[in-house]
């Protein structure tokens, strides 16, 4: 039997800035029209991503995957047998997320710094905001290699979820 793990607002979140920001990182050129709007877009989705996190659905509310000590140490203690009870994400991959928002938080604040007069053209900015995008890149590796492995050891279809909104 499907149930329902993520909304439409989750998922087109997720796919629409892993776009974005892979081809920010790979094709765009740094500080083009382009690379800006791309960099412009994912702060709108943060917002939206931001707001959705406090009135979403339930999956998609903070609150449901907040990785606080008590949740971290007990799904760690049942791991790997307690690794699939959640719906949503587990606490682990709920880490990942705040961790990621961060990453992503951090690249749009720098880059729009880059833009304004007092910080144009300072080399220490440029040098913050390409590191955030490298451990982003090497994040969004880990995340990928994570799925892989806790689809293996699940047995449920979390990619096929975050395409399709349901999850067996």
């Amino acid at each position: 039997m499907d149930e329902i793990v993520w909304d439409r607002v989750v998922r087109l979140f997720h796919w629409l800035t892993a776009a974005l920001f892979l081809l920010s990182y790979f094709v765009l050129e740094g500080g083009e029209l382009w690379h800006r709007v791309a960099g412009y877009t994912i702060g709108g989705l943060l917002f939206v991503r931001t707001v959705w996190g406090f009135v979403g659905s339930p999956t998609a509310r903070f609150v449901s995957f907040f990785p606080t000590p008590k949740r971290l140490l007990g799904y760690l203690r049942n791991f790997p047998h307690g690794q699939g009870s959640t719906l949503g994400h587990n606490p682990l991959g709920g880490l990942m997320v705040l961790w990621m928002l961060l990453l992503l938080s951090a690249l749009v604040l720098t880059g729009w710094m880059q833009g304004l007069d007092r910080y144009w053209g300072e080399e220490w900015l440029m040098d913050i905001h390409e590191l955030v995008a490298t451990i982003m890149l090497w994040s969004v590796a880990i995340h990928v290699f994570a799925v892989v492995v806790m689809q293996r050891l699940t047995g449920k279809g979390l990619v096929k979820a975050m395409i399709t909104g349901r999850r067996q």
